[in-house]
């Protein structure tokens, strides 16, 4: 039923049965809601979008006093907003974006008024907004959590003032224009205890001093808040700036699993310090409760915090954003997230109606029976009851999902017993082998093990890694590099949390340890590797070639300077390489794709860094007209057929006349230019940094070897290898490939010099070329591919012979090449490089759990009998050493 003084307000207007009786219902239950009616009759039928258009454009009114107008302007946004929600008119994001634009105009307003206060225009200071101001989720009456810095070179500074003193001035006026209640009530309360160090640091920060702080001191909770951040009043370009700067603190590529540590913590202290909260009934905390917002909140950037690093499409500031995208990544069940949502939606909605009542920043169910019942009517239930037990439906299943995160901060896991008896008896088979590395990793000080939190999560990893490690055909080796990988690591509890939080990694590293030590040494130098096998995709197969180089470009987008990039491309190589290693080593992957991928990725690192290095070095000494660098791969690198052991054989040419000279502010001609360019862009690919060298690089096949030039151009190539080569550089030259450069000019010079006639005696020279390695490297034992009768490298020197010979199948894919040309060996070829792809992991010794990934003696026999067969076919005489 209307109430009669409303009835009489609403009489004149056409109103819709929903909007009357959201009017109904806020003038019958809430007082504050009731005020802003009487207020603002002439408003009561406006489209909600219209008035709150209208209440931003007086925010914006200079003409009238920035306090009045601010007040003015909320109260008038307040009613339609709360209108446009009891009538169901918006959903709840439409909601909470329109709170939080007015109050985004109005801290803009109030810090244009304190700069133009000083004549002064609205620069150099910036308000940040943190938590649901900063995700636009703000609630209907809510403080803004904000964070003020300045730029002490741009802020206004008045007589006998420094920046310091004059920020904290504009600080403390803003916040008096937001915050001070007048005879109109005040616009926003202001909350900056969210800036670093909040009890002992001024109301507004330096940029720089901030920057410093988040990106070297700031804890978990702060790394949280930033989840939802974004520039919201005064130089929002500062502010964007900044939050850029901060990006990697907030977003870590390594996946962080204390922080689930650290925010499990921190769940069960909000827990405990609410208790008389906790269970619903009245006084039940909607926002800290449990199976409360904040969980949902929590639960969400939880997730985000662990996986957001290496997506971006993860850093959803709003909390339905991002239960979404971590549902469509495959991060979280996307029915759960559904769940979560909707349940989010209905808490928000009820918190709404309970701070209209009063307009009180108030997050719990009343204690008093009367508002109770009021709460339920805003809510359009019947009575509190009801409206209880659907709260009770709405966070059970936010508290189940919640109590999963948080169940490991209430006790550790069980260890390994500490009396040497027990632990024998606990390592069962293993005992053997592992209870003295159990004992010693005990007492010794490895870095790895010095912190009391990575001593501890250790010992509740110890049961499934010594299980892990016995279960090794060699558990002593395996302990044993498990051993020098702990004493190598330079810090243990990263690693050692995201063990914990994936059980299943955990039998894998044992493997990876047991099997590999090239992969163990990464993973000792670089922990954060082990993430890459934690994506849903960390056993496909990688992209193709531009796939691959588009993924790289992205990686590097933004990067400032030469070094950065650098930086960024030795990461990224480094993780997928480390990716492809333990597709290897599981068997999930053929090791000829492996060849080809290792090459995929190594041409992708090469060419950016040709072009940035190239780039950065124009700068100086700007370009050749009609010159570029052309990068030429050869051997194992120009076949796409790489293992993870290889060096990268180039050549470096240039195009364009060698007298050339340079447009830059520092000249040079174009021999010295490219030989300079090439130098750095050799450095580039092997020079050891933090982040480890790329790769090894040997040029010792260009023109003249160690003692020529570095670049030699295009045409005095072709002429060296037309007039003064020898065989074996023709031989070489059969699996040259142009990696970057202008490769049309430069492969068509490489097939004319092929197609030449061959010399008279080429398989003499063949056959004495042989001989010389043979006699160089004899090669021998069962697992070398490469060096013995009927290796590779015989194999290689019967199809590099043909293809001289005949001028016939040309091409670096040696595979192709013997399909054209000895399509009987292409068994032979593709068991011998699988063989060798997987020697070059697991090393020339493999460890017994490495033979299941090798070929058996009858098989590696056959395949060697036949090259050996062949090569008396094709040289008419006996492969020496059969």
């Amino acid at each position: 039923m209307i109430p009669p003084e409303l009835a009489k307000f609403i009489a004149p207007l056409a109103l819709d049965e929903a909007r009357t009786d959201a009017l109904t219902r806020a003038w019958t239950h809430a007082p504050y809601l009731r005020g802003l009616i009487r207020g603002h009759r002439d408003a009561l039928d406006a489209a909600p979008e219209t008035e709150v258009a209208a209440a931003l454009a007086q925010v914006s009114d200079t003409a009238q006093p920035v306090f009045e107008r601010l007040r003015a302007a909320k109260r008038r946004a307040h009613l339609a907003i709360a209108l446009a929600d009891l009538s169901g008119a918006w959903p709840l994001e439409s909601v909470t974006h329109a709170l939080s634009d007015l109050a985004d105009a109005c801290i803009d307003a109030a810090i244009a008024e304190a700069l133009a206060e000083r004549n002064a225009p609205n620069a150099g200071f910036v308000a940040l907004a943190l938590g649901k101001l900063g995700s636009r989720e703000l609630n209907y009456s809510s403080d803004v959590d904000l964070i003020l810095l300045y730029d002490p070179g741009a802020v206004p500074v008045r007589a006998r003032e420094d920046a310091a003193d004059a920020a904290v001035r504009i600080a403390k006026r803003a916040v008096a224009i937001l915050n001070d209640r007048t005879a109109d009530g005040y616009a926003w309360r202001v909350d900056l205890r969210l800036r670093p160090a909040s009890e002992i640091t001024p109301l507004a920060l330096p940029v720089a001093a901030a920057e410093h702080y988040y990106q070297s001191e700031a804890e978990t909770w702060e790394r949280t808040a930033f989840i939802r951040s974004r520039a919201c009043g005064g130089d929002v370009a500062l502010g964007e700036a900044f939050l850029r700067a901060i990006g990697p603190f907030v977003w870590r590529r390594s996946l962080d699993y204390t922080a689930i540590h650290d925010i499990q913590s921190v769940s069960l202290r909000i827990r405990d310090h609410f208790d008389a909260g906790q269970k619903l009934g009245p006084g039940f905390d909607l926002k800290r409760g449990r199976g409360g917002i904040r969980e949902v909140e929590f639960f969400a950037q939880l997730h985000q915090l662990v996986w957001g690093g290496r997506d971006p499409a993860l850093r959803a500031p709003a909390t339905l954003d991002a239960l979404a995208a971590l549902a469509a990544a495959g991060r979280i069940d996307a029915g759960e997230a559904a769940t979560l949502g909707t349940a989010y939606r209905r808490l928000r909605t009820v918190e709404h109606r309970l701070q209209m009542l009063h307009d009180a920043q108030t997050h719990s169910i009343p204690t008093v029976a009367g508002d109770r019942t009021a709460l339920a009517a805003m809510c359009d239930e019947p009575d509190w009851r009801t409206l209880e037990r659907h709260l009770k439906g709405t966070t059970a299943p936010i508290a189940r999902a919640f109590d999963r995160l948080i169940g490991e901060a209430k006790g550790d896991a069980p260890g390994l017993p500490t009396d040497s008896k027990a632990l024998r008896t606990a390592l069962g088979k293993g005992a053997a082998a592992l209870a003295p590395m159990v004992e010693r990793w005990r007492t010794v000080s490895y870095r790895s093990l010095r912190s009391p939190a990575a001593r501890a999560s250790f010992e509740r990893l110890l049961p499934s890694l010594a299980a892990s490690l016995a279960q090794a055909a060699d558990p002593a080796t395996a302990a044993a590099r498990l051993d020098a990988f702990l004493s190598a690591l330079p810090a243990g509890v990263q690693l050692f949390a995201l063990l914990e939080a994936n059980p299943a990694l955990v039998p894998l590293l044992g493997r990876l340890l047991g099997v590999t030590p090239l992969l163990a040494d990464a993973l000792a130098r670089t922990p954060a590797l082990f993430d890459v096998l934690l994506g849903g995709d960390a056993f496909d197969a990688l992209p193709d070639a531009g796939a691959l180089a588009a993924e790289l470009k992205a990686q590097v987008a933004g990067a400032r300077d030469v070094e950065t990039v650098l930086d960024r491309v030795r990461r990224w190589t480094g993780e997928r390489r480390f990716q492809l290693g333990a597709q290897l080593i599981e068997g999930r992957a053929d090791p000829l794709r492996v060849a080809r991928d290792l090459s995929h990725l190594a041409d992708a690192a090469l060419q950016l860094i040709v072009r940035v290095v190239t780039d950065d070095f124009a700068a100086t000494h700007g370009r050749v007209a009609g010159g570029e660098l052309i990068v030429v791969a050869f051997g194992r690198y120009g076949g796409a057929a790489l293992t993870h052991a290889s060096d990268l054989d180039l050549v470096l040419l240039f195009s364009g006349a060698h007298d050339a000279v340079s447009d830059g502010a520092k000249p040079l001609a174009a021999t010295r230019y490219f030989n300079s360019l090439g130098a750095r862009v050799v450095a580039a690919l092997s020079v050891p940094t933090a982040a480890g060298a790329l790769y090894e690089v040997d040029t010792r096949l260009r023109p003249f070897g160690a003692k020529g030039l570095l670049a030699v151009s295009l045409d005095s190539f072709v002429r060296y290898q037309m007039e003064e080569a020898e065989a074996w550089e023709h031989m070489a030259l059969t699996r040259a490939r142009v990696v970057a450069g202008p490769a049309a000019e430069a492969q068509a010079a490489i097939a004319a010099i092929l197609n030449r006639a061959p010399s008279e005696n080429l398989a003499k020279q063949v056959l004495a070329m042989r001989a010389d390695i043979a006699a160089a490297k004899p090669g021998g034992g069962k697992w070398d591919v490469k060096l013995s009768p009927g290796g590779l490298v015989d194999l290689e020197f019967i199809v590099h012979f043909l293809q001289l010979r005949d001028r016939a199948a040309v091409t670096p894919d040696l595979g192709a090449a013997i399909g054209a040309l000895r399509p009987d060996l292409a068994d032979a070829h593709d068991l011998l490089t699988r063989t060798l792809v997987t020697l070059r992991l697991v090393g020339a010794n493999p460890a017994p759990q490495a033979r299941a990934l090798l070929p058996d003696d009858a098989a590696l026999g056959l395949a060697k009998t036949a090259v050996v067969a062949a090569w008396s076919a094709v040289f008419g005489q006996r492969r020496s050493g059969t």
